[in-house]
């Protein structure tokens, strides 16, 4: 039997098809916690606008009853609140039920807090706990809260999830005789089987989806380089106006990643298939331990029993 029939009828005996899997499981076991993380965090922020408006209600005051309190004189109120700052920006409302907010700075430490216009009194921090949460929660998914490294981490994470799409991918296939009943999941009795059977049927039919974002995703993280194929691709004259084919595939790329396009019912699609890598990732971490950690640590046990046989009967 050649290797092509092997694979249309027993791909599971074939070498390569098992080395595809030993790199597939320790990929997803090395880079688990990071797709989880993206995972979650990218399907909460399908909704950063609505969150933002709804943690982000400003403070009211009641106007009077005296005259508001000069600029120099807010200057002198959050002096005295905190003396170690300096006060470097005012920031005035126009509606007069609205407090002022002060931009305070001692070195490369800023500290920003409303006031009461009309009594002076420091009203606390203009961002709510939860609202901070979701900045917070975008710095996370957006550099790993590292900056320009985090960045990097990020597209090493995107590389890595392509990976193992892959490799899914090729390991998914059971056989012309069994492909149709690996896309669902069957009343199996067996739970190692069960877990397979959801394992992968999640993958196969969320596969396109993790693609789309580990792709979207590296360039998010190195845009330049994207752009720079772009150039290398398609060279225009810097005073064309034209928008290119890759300008356009750039520009969906990023807004797929977010899934804020056309409404609720692309935002309901994105957050079912955004938890499909962490679904995946709590099967593969099972599949890990029955197979890998398990074995192991009762071999370790055969072993240390044995040795303390060999021990005792030394002893005698």
């Amino acid at each position: 039997m050649s290797s092509w029939e092997k694979w249309l009828t027993r791909p599971q005996t074939l070498w390569l098809r098992r080395a595809l899997f030993q790199v597939h499981l320790w990929t997803g076991i090395g880079v688990g916690l990071y797709v989880l993380s993206m995972s979650v965090s990218g399907t909460v922020l399908i909704y950063r606008r609505q969150l933002a408006k709804e943690l982000s209600h400003e403070t009211h005051i009641a106007a009077g009853p005296g005259a508001r309190m000069t600029v120099d004189e807010l200057k002198q109120v959050a002096r005295e609140d905190y003396p170690e700052y300096e006060t470097t920006r005012i920031y005035e409302r126009q509606n007069l039920d609205e407090p002022v907010e002060i931009l305070l700075e001692r070195g490369p430490k800023k500290l920003q807090r409303l006031f009461n216009p009309y009594t002076g009194a420091d009203l606390g921090d203009p961002l709510r706990p939860g609202f901070r949460f979701i900045l917070w929660l975008a710095d996370l998914h957006d550099n790993l809260l590292h900056g320009k490294a985090g960045l990097r981490w990020n597209a090493a994470g995107a590389i890595f999830t392509i990976l193992l799409c892959l490799t899914g991918l090729i390991i998914w296939w059971p056989g012309i005789k069994h492909w149709r009943s690996s896309l669902t999941v069957g009343n199996e009795e067996n739970p190692k089987g069960l877990n397979w059977a959801l394992h992968s049927a999640l993958g196969f039919w969320s596969l396109a989806f993790i693609v789309m974002w580990g792709i979207s995703g590296l360039y998010l993280s190195i845009p330049e380089s994207f752009n720079a194929v772009v150039d290398f691709l398609e060279p225009v004259p810097q005073s064309s106006k034209t928008t290119r084919f890759g300008d356009q595939v750039l520009f969906w790329l990023s807004r797929l990643h977010f899934g804020r396009f056309a409404g609720v019912p692309v935002e309901i699609i994105w957050t079912i298939f955004g938890l499909m890598p962490a679904l995946l990732f709590v099967t593969g971490t099972l599949m890990w331990w029955k197979r890998v950690l398990r074995r192991w640590m009762r071999r370790r046990i055969i072993d240390e029993a044995e040795t303390q046989s060999a021990d005792n009967s030394l002893g005698a």
